[in-house]
């Protein structure tokens, strides 16, 4: 069997990971990968954009399947363009991937069809938003509709704050680019948040194991939003009935309102929740995994990930069951210094070897390449994440750390408290 996967993140080396252990043994090729992949696959540079390009390598390596690991390439319409090459991928349309690329149409889906999530309204006009904002309750949420690396949505506690975010957004500074034509400024729900999985063939799905990540920069949930700075696996505020609340309010209206729509969501649907006192509501939607999520989510997944991919591109899913994770992971991220704001590249990444020796511990690259001399240097925000694996919450962060401190990487950081809410709601 022969796969491709698309992608070069830390997600995609999670999902490269766990698809190599499967019994099937597959043979892996990788657009265009990362250093740390190479092990893996054979890695060939095509970018994870390059629609045309990866239909063609598909095509060329007669693959059995294609794993589309990032956003871009769904809402460019590469699952679209496989199909219609009769080549099988797991992934959204381009017009389902809409729940991701355009919040604007995911708001209207949600509202249309009576999923729960924050109240709303969406602006294309500075002068409006500005208006709207002068006036509302705060704190509120601005968030650029577009699809923006997980860096477009403001959380205001001031209305100083909410003026300035729109004007980033909608004024000359057009901060997001095209990703903030539309603005939705949404209330600001309270409540712990939760990332749940759900792997969908159009009309059934299963879940994956749950996560908490960590959005902000630094230690207490403070600094600057991130793509992620670390998550960890499952959480323990995941209990069996919010799941199940969440399925039967929130993803099987969904997979029907999208079905209604014209668009079967065929793929993974990433739930960001917020679970509230009114009960859980929606955060935002993904068309794919979340990362860093997916690096302590598959390390935990009790089922062998090439049989779960093919029962959702051939429609399956009704026959398979998946079983609760019986081990817990998680991930903490390495970032360059400056990040998330402009950071420093090309600097040495050593100790690799030493965490290697680990038990329970992979490291997973991100942003790494080799330079000419063929040594391992950064070239990412996000350079590096460390998960540890344990029979608990407890020895998994415990194994994290110890990875993170095997690892030296000049200007790095990295928060120290990843699993801090899990680790205390569990019992002493």
């Amino acid at each position: 069997m022969k796969i491709l996967v698309v992608g070069s993140g830390g997600r995609e080396h999670a999902i490269a990971l766990k698809l190599s252990e499967s019994v099937h043994s597959p043979e892996l090729v990788i657009a265009p990968g990362n250093p740390g992949m190479a092990e893996l696959g054979r890695l060939v540079p095509v970018a994870a954009d390059d629609v045309p390009g990866l239909v063609s390598l598909a095509r060329e390596e007669s693959v059995d399947f294609v794993f589309i690991g990032p956003e871009i390439p769904l809402a460019l319409g590469l699952a679209d363009a496989l199909a219609e090459a009769g080549i099988p991928a797991l992934g959204p349309s381009q017009a389902a991937a809409r729940l991701e690329s355009s919040k604007a149409f995911s708001k209207a889906i949600m509202a249309k069809y009576g999923i729960p999530t924050a109240a709303h309204l969406t602006f294309t006009e500075l002068e409006s938003l500005v208006a709207h904002l002068s006036e509302c309750p705060i704190p509120v949420v601005v968030k650029a509709s577009g699809l923006a690396a997980g860096k477009g949505a403001v959380v205001c506690l001031t209305r100083e704050e909410a003026l300035a975010a729109a004007r980033s957004m909608l004024g000359e500074e057009r901060s997001f680019g095209t990703a903030g034509d539309e603005v939705v400024v949404e209330e600001f729900m309270q409540g712990e948040e939760l990332s749940v999985f759900a792997l969908c063939d159009g009309q059934n799905y299963v879940l994956l194991p749950s996560a908490q990540d960590h959005k902000r920069l630094r230690d207490g949930d403070k600094g600057p939003n991130t793509g992620g700075m670390g998550a960890y696996s499952p959480a323990p505020c995941a209990t069996p009935s919010v799941l199940a609340t969440s399925c039967q309010t929130i993803i099987e209206p969904t997979l029907r309102a999208m079905e209604s729509e014209g668009c079967p969501y065929r793929g993974i649907l990433y739930v960001g929740l917020m679970l509230t006192k009114q009960g859980p509501k929606v955060v935002e939607f993904n068309c794919r995994l979340g990362d860093p999520e997916t690096q302590c989510v598959l390390p935990v997944l009790e089922s062998d990930l090439v049989d779960l991919s093919l029962a959702a591109v051939q429609g399956r899913l009704g026959d398979v069951h998946v079983p609760a994770p019986r081990k817990s992971a998680a991930v903490v991220v390495l970032a360059a210094e400056g990040y998330p704001g402009p950071i420093r590249k090309g600097r040495k990444i050593e100790g690799l070897d030493q965490a290697a020796t680990l038990e329970g511990v992979r490291v997973l690259h991100a942003g790494t390449t080799l330079d000419e001399d063929g040594h391992l240097i950064t070239s990412g925000g996000r350079i590096l994440g460390v998960t540890g694996i344990g029979e608990d919450l407890h020895g998994a962060v415990e194994r994290a750390y110890a990875g993170v401190q095997a690892l030296r990487i000049e200007g790095a950081q990295w928060r120290t408290d990843i699993a801090s809410r899990g680790l205390a709601a569990l019992p002493r």
